[in-house]
């Protein structure tokens, strides 16, 4: 019997467990595997976007919980801003960050008052306090209902104003002290951008446990793979090990495409009944403590590659080894794609017909990659360590029903890079092992 396919028995949870970081901190990702970030790290996170300021007033919001009769949350009513965590830690709703707030160097936090009868609804709240200024590092913490008085003053004294506002419905909040003031707020993004793309001690780690989710689970699918199987079994087995690993959350929607499908870049409809002579394409991300893996593999549904299919994945493997090789302090993503595509030009013979497999490479080979999938960063910026992304070339030729990606996280190092998810095989033959394995977290009884 199929390993996931439907009987009239009830799924057993193999008892597995992927040993996860201990949870501490109150209100610092409260009850998260993740944990909360170091004060220490958050408090030089500050201090770079500062300094960066050249005195500017900077504005930093918070996000607000979905509305669960209108908004339809699927996951959980609320996901912080990256931005605001980035800078505090917290997951505290409906809040401000307010840097170089009436001095240089100065940082207030605000953040919504207590409210115990609406907390029976929501959970506790942190409310402004002594255990806000704990977590975040934060000595000046107010309540909000002193942030329209306080932002007002503080526009009469500096006019020049960098906004990140976290959730559209912040604009509400500042503009009316802004329109009185003339003021017009130049976005935060572009120097927010810049200090996330170097990850810290703490980011690495956090994206290192969202890797080692994602590749297990991609192991997973391999497992369970076979024809019959409908996607959406493969995509459970997929986020039942998210979840076992102590992920909270995809990173974006699971693609699990079989045949036809793996020639649609973001499908993940996840409907269709897999079948003989198939390649899975399976492209996924755990995200951990907000951090998100990204990383794709395509395996042959019957467990073997034909021989056409081999040959088309090994082109794909090379393009993905050029441009991996060409991640280096000082290059950028453009250099990297075109070492991909000068692989496929001088190596795809007749594979693609009459023209070169890189007319079919129909996507950039890289993006940034952190608290977002597609994080923030320019296409061209130069390398430099601490930078992550992610390189995926692939082949797509509709009229084969026949789509390959290859995809792995890379970190810029000082020496050139390092391939984070590397444990997870990327060999056809060794695809092909695990995937004559049995499954390991989910099988039917």
């Amino acid at each position: 019997m199929s390993p996931l396919r439907p009987t009239s028995m009830p799924m057993l949870l193999v008892a597995t467990v992927i040993t996860a970081t201990p949870t501490v901190g109150l209100f610092a990702q409260e009850g998260s595997p993740g944990g909360p970030v170091p004060q220490s790290l958050l408090s030089a996170r500050r201090a770079r976007l500062v300094e960066s300021l050249g005195g500017r007033l900077a504005l930093i919001g918070a996000d607000h919980l979905k509305d669960i009769e209108s908004e339809y949350p699927q996951d959980s009513d609320f996901r912080q801003n990256a931005d605001f965590f980035y800078l505090t830690g917290l997951e505290e709703p409906e809040g401000w960050l307010v840097l170089n707030a009436g001095g240089p160097g100065a940082v207030v936090l605000y953040l919504m008052p207590r409210d115990p009868a609406n907390e029976t609804w929501t959970g506790r709240r942190l409310g402004p306090g002594p255990e806000a200024s704990r977590i975040s590092g934060i000595e000046d913490v107010r309540s909000m209902s002193r942030f329209d008085e306080d932002l007002a003053g503080w526009l009469e004294l500096e006019a020049n104003v960098v906004l990140s506002l976290g959730d559209e419905r912040n604009r509400s909040a500042v503009r009316a002290p802004f329109e009185r003031a003339g003021v017009v707020a130049e976005a935060a993004a572009p120097l927010l951008a810049r200090l996330r793309m170097i990850k810290d001690e703490d980011e690495i780690r956090r994206l290192g446990r969202a890797i080692e989710i994602t590749m297990e689970a991609q192991r997973e699918a391999w497992r369970v793979a076979e024809s019959g199987v409908f996607e959406y079994e493969i995509e459970a087995a997929i986020e039942y090990v998210f979840r076992a690993g102590g992920a909270e959350r995809v990173g974006f929607p699971s693609i699990v495409a079989s045949g036809p499908n793996t020639t649609t870049l973001h499908y993940d409809k996840n409907r269709r009944r897999t079948r003989t002579g198939d390649l899975l394409l399976v492209d996924i991300g755990a995200e951990f403590g907000y951090y998100t893996a990204d990383i794709t593999r395509t395996a042959p549904v019957s467990g073997t590659f034909t021989a056409r299919q081999r040959e088309l994945y090994e082109l794909v493997l090379g393009a993905q080894e050029a441009g991996i090789a060409a991640v280096r302090p000082g290059s950028n993503i453009g250099v990297a794609h075109q070492a991909a595509v000068r692989h496929l030009e001088r190596n795809s013979g007749d594979l693609c017909g009459q023209r070169s497999c890189s007319a079919y490479f129909i996507h950039s080979l890289s993006h940034w990659l952190g608290m977002d999938v597609h994080d923030v960063g320019g296409v061209l910026t130069p390398f430099e360590p601490g930078m992550v992304l992610t390189v995926e070339p692939g082949i797509y030729l509709p009229d084969e029903e026949l789509g390959i990606r290859i995809e792995d996280v890379v970190l810029v190092t000082e020496a050139g890079h390092e391939v984070l998810s590397a444990a997870l095989a990327r060999d056809p033959d060794e695809i092909e092992a695990v995937m004559g394995e049995p499954p390991r977290w989910v099988r039917s009884r």
